[in-house]
This record gives C-alpha cells, structure tokens and sequence, in this order.
C-alpha cells in the first residue's frame, strides 16, 4: 500500500511539473507589447484598405510563437483578406516574408472581441523585437447617409471605427491616420489629439494605452467613386484537349451606394455629367488575360456594342458599358465570354498528371463579389481532380453533360464569399486523362453519320422498291 501512495505522489509530481513546463513555454498577451503602432485606413474607394505596421517585444521570460490580432465583432464580418509579413532588413535593404494568418479563439474574450493569429516563423526569445507589416481587407463598411439620394446629389457616407487600435496588448505609442477621397468631409469625431490636413485626418499620437483601449470615432465624408457590388458571379472554365480554353462568366451587378429617388432624366444626365448622376456610373473595365479571342458581351435582351478592347502582349482590357446608368440600387446582369489558348494555361505536372493554372476572382476592376462560383469542366474521360487554391474555399464535384458526351464531364466547382481584387491570385485543378479519350468525339461524330448514312441509305432503297411495284 505505502508503494502505491508512493507510485500517485510520483505521478502527481510529474503532472504537475509537466503542466508547468508546458506554462513556461505558451505564450500570453502579457507576454508581448506593443513599442509602436501605425495604422492608415484608405477610404478612397468604397473597399476600405488598411495598413497596420506594428513593432512588438517579448517582454515575458519565454518564447512566443505568435502574435494575436484583435477586431470588433461588428468588424469581423467584412473583414474579406488579412495578410501579414514580417520585415527583415533596413531602409534600401528591407524585405517582407509572409506569415500564415488563422482565426483563433480566446477564453473570456471582452465584448466578443474576434482575433486572429499570426505565426512568427521564429519563436520571439525574451527582449527581443518584430516588426509586421498587416493589410486587410474591408468591404460594405462605408453606410450611405443620407440613405436616398435624387439624381444631382452628391454620395455621403459614414464609416466608423476606433482612434486608438484595438490590441490584447499594452501600446507604448500609437497614431491613426484616415484617409478621404477627397477635402469634402461634412463631419468627423474630434478626440484627443485630432487633426486634419487635405485629405488626411490624424489620430494620434497617443502613448501609454492599457489593452483592450477603444475610441470610437465617425467620418461623414463624400465619395463618389463606383460602389459597384457583384451580388452573384458564376464562372465557367472549359477545357477543351483540342487547343481552346472556353471562359463563360454570368454577372449580377448591383450598385450598392445610396438609393436613387426620384425620376431619372437622361437629358440632364446626358447634358451635365458631371453634377447630374455623379455617383453612378456606366462604364466597366474588365482586365482579361493576354491573347483573348471570340470575345462577346451580351446580356437578357441580346448582344451590347458598347465595348471596347484593347489587346497587348501582356493584358487584355475590355471596357463594357451598360444599357444603361447604374444608379445605387439599381441592377444589370449580364453575359462575357471568350477564349484562350490552351496551351498559356495547360501544364503537366512531374507525376505526368495535367493541370490548369488559371486566376482565381473576378476580372473587373475594384469590385466586390459576394458570392463567387468557380467551374472548371474537365474533359471527358479525366479522374482524380484536385484543386489547389491559396485561401480557403468550399469545393465539390458535380457532372455536366455536352455535345457527343457519354458518361459526362467531371466539373471541379470552387465557391467563395466577400471576394476582393486581392483575391486574383493563380490557383490550380490536378487530373489525369488517357489521351485515348481524345478519339471519342471524333469516333463518336463517325459513328453518327455513319448510321445517318445507313438509315439513307435503307429509306431511298424501300422508297424505289415502292415506286418499282407501283408501275
């Protein structure tokens, strides 16, 4: 009995001692602060770009492998891309290298505050210092106010956020700046230490700041750009063995600004264009890969002239006008499509296996997507698709069925929400194909006439017989 008490005191000690070691190795908030924090928000366009560099120092006793991230719980929805790097180097000699960012979640968390981590590629010893350099992406953050608007009125909105950044750690100094589209700013919160130059409100400096430090502050401000929102973009990538790479792209395009009251003059928006719907717009542009052909753009009613394109040995633009002026809340669907050739994009891999590589989100220019569908067809006879895609999205496989098809075509459906143009990034499908499918359309297609011959040939042969017997 007494080496069994004595076997649990030694088990216990060990639990205990191991538990500790494993304390003395994770991290905490208070493990880290902040030495300096800057943060600059671009309201320029109606998707809201901020920059955040940040320089951190370990001031617990252990290492720490990561670095926490802290947004409100209103803000965390439209958050559409977060990317971090951390900086190496000095001035001329200063280079970037990019960190994984994942959300993660904290016990006791104040306000429901949502965090995400950054993974430093080194763990950060006691005393020493990181500097990170943070974008991210925010989209429908910019409130129409007022929400109705008439044709001649000038486009307000209020974007609202804090002066001092929301951090789990203690900031030794920090400063804000907010930048507008342009000097026509009808209000905005003044805190302590606020000022304004151009363009360019200042929050800030401020020093000293516990964790968790929050000032709420409101910018009413004018902005005229395009707030143009595709509510649904389905693309469909076909892949055809025989030298075509065919691109079909359904749109449903809104304008998500100010509502538009009131009757609609095409007179005064023809006459003064620049005060008679200066928060609409009519034009598009869609940056289209090089080497473009057969390119169409039509939408319910039929084909639309109004286009232009222009063709370089590095990019396609393809400038597309509407039927007619987009006006906030107003829609337009629509139709493009054209082709590629094959083999700019059609690759095969060491393991012999084929492979698209093509560019993932939406080819029109500073436009938000809400929900965007991927369809890469394969041709018939490919097995085994995979794809690989930089962020995360939903996948699965659906069949569709064409032209001489007989057991269909495997189609790898990609699907993603809060798409932004930082999402334009290369992607890949994987599949193996016997290039002895490549003869089943052409067999197929002599099969056919070869059976529609015979049938001639049985019809014109009982057609005579009838007319031999009649005389």
């Amino acid at each position: 009995m007494d080496a069994l008490r004595s076997l649990g005191r030694v088990i216990v000690a060990f639990w205990i001692l191991s538990h500790l070691s494993l304390l003395a190795y994770s991290s905490s908030p208070q493990d880290l602060q902040i030495l300096s924090a800057e943060r600059r928000i671009d309201l320029s366009s109606h998707i809201v770009k901020v920059f955040l560099t940040l320089k951190v120092e370990n001031t617990g006793g252990s290492p720490v492998s990561e670095v926490l991230l802290a947004f409100p719980p209103t803000q965390v929805d439209h958050i559409a891309s977060l990317k971090a790097a951390l900086t190496v180097g000095k001035k001329k000699k200063k280079s970037y290298v990019p960190l994984e960012v994942n959300p993660t979640d904290l016990p006791d968390a104040p306000n429901q505050t949502k965090y995400f981590s950054i993974s430093l590629l080194n763990p950060l010893n006691a005393g020493e210092t990181a500097t990170l350099e943070v974008l991210y992406i925010l989209t429908h953050s910019l409130e129409p106010f007022p929400a109705e608007i008439n044709q001649a009125e000038s486009q307000l909105v209020y974007f609202r956020d804090s002066a001092i950044i929301l951090s789990p750690y203690y900031i030794k100094q920090q400063t804000t700046f907010i930048r507008t589209p342009s000097t026509k700013v009808e209000s905005f919160t003044r805190v302590e230490s606020t000022n304004r130059a151009g363009t360019e409100i200042k929050y800030g400096p401020y020093k000293d700041r516990p964790a968790y430090s929050y000032s709420p502050v409101i910018v009413h401000f004018e902005n005229n750009k395009p707030f143009a929102v595709v509510e649904e973009l389905v693309r469909e990538v076909e892949i055809s063995h025989w030298g075509n790479l065919q691109i079909t792209e359904h749109y449903r395009l809104s304008h998500a600004g100010a509502r538009h009251k009131g009757v609609f003059s095409r007179v005064e928006y023809q006459s003064r264009p620049s005060s008679g719907g200066i928060s609409s717009f009519k034009h598009l542009l869609a940056r289209l890969p090089p080497r473009v052909h057969s390119v169409f753009y039509r939408d319910e009613i039929g084909n639309i002239s109004s286009s232009h394109l222009r063709i370089d040995y590095l990019k396609s633009d393809l400038e597309i006008e509407p039927r007619y002026p987009l006006f906030g809340g107003w829609k337009a669907t629509f139709v493009i499509g054209y082709g590629l050739p094959l083999e700019d994009f059609l690759f095969e891999s060491p393991d012999g296996r084929r492979y698209l590589n093509f560019t993932f989100g939406c080819p029109l220019a500073e436009t938000v997507v809400d929900k965007l569908i991927i369809k890469v067809v394969l041709p018939e006879g490919s097995k085994d698709p995979s794809a690989v895609v930089p962020f995360s999205v939903k996948q699965h496989l659906e069949t569709k069925y064409s032209y001489l098809d007989v057991a269909g075509r495997t189609v790898v459906v990609l699907e993603k929400e809060n798409v932004v143009p930082e999402h334009n990034s290369p992607f890949q499908v994987y599949y193996s194909f016997n290039p002895i499918f490549m003869l089943a359309e052409p067999l197929m297609l002599v099969s056919t006439f070869f059976f529609v011959f015979m049938a001639s040939i049985a019809y014109l042969h009982i057609d005579f017989s009838i007319c031999k017997t009649s005389s």
